[in-house]
């Protein structure tokens, strides 16, 4: 086991949300849910107080702290894709449950946690020795949401695309 682990405060909600990645994210499971042996401030005698889980081979544990902390975008995932497919496939789930698009990459799912959804050609891109297709690049990402590989190439190369992202 890690030494370290990151703790993601839930407000009740932890459980939920570590099925909710297990379901969504390959390598991702939930480890072991601890109930409560007693009442807590923000809960009850056999509910969930901590959640262990994996996203992405990354372990984690949820606390079921209750409301008076939120995520905010100081604290993200970056997952890094190698397709549009992947792409769209992670962005859809996330966004499309109950979560929010934002821009360049960034998204929230429905707990307020925030997420980045990267090709792995856009950090190629970006760090293009060519200066002037990395700052082509980097202007197409920040007219995006969720990012469109093609018109990132596009962009790159210098020409045109009729792809557009959500």
């Amino acid at each position: 086991m890690s030494k370290i682990v990151p703790c993601l405060w839930f407000d009740g909600t932890a459980e939920e949300a570590a099925t909710f990645y297990a379901a969504t994210f390959p390598d991702s499971h939930v480890d072991s849910v601890h109930r409560a042996p007693a009442d807590f401030p923000d809960g009850r005698l056999g509910d969930a107080l901590t959640v262990e889980f994996t996203v992405l081979g990354l372990r984690c544990v949820g606390l079921n702290g209750g409301p008076k902390f939120k995520f905010n975008e100081a604290f993200s995932f970056q997952v890094y894709t190698d397709s549009q497919e992947e792409t769209d496939r992670y962005w859809d789930a996330i966004v499309g449950n109950g979560g929010a698009a934002s821009a360049c990459s960034w998204c929230r799912d429905r707990w307020g946690l925030s997420w980045q959804i990267v090709p792995r050609m856009l950090t190629a891109a970006l760090a293009d020795p060519d200066r002037a297709a990395a700052k082509r690049a980097m202007e197409a990402m920040m007219k995006m949401g969720k990012i469109d590989i093609a018109a990132i190439e596009a962009a790159r190369a210098g020409t045109t695309s009729t792809s557009t992202s959500a």
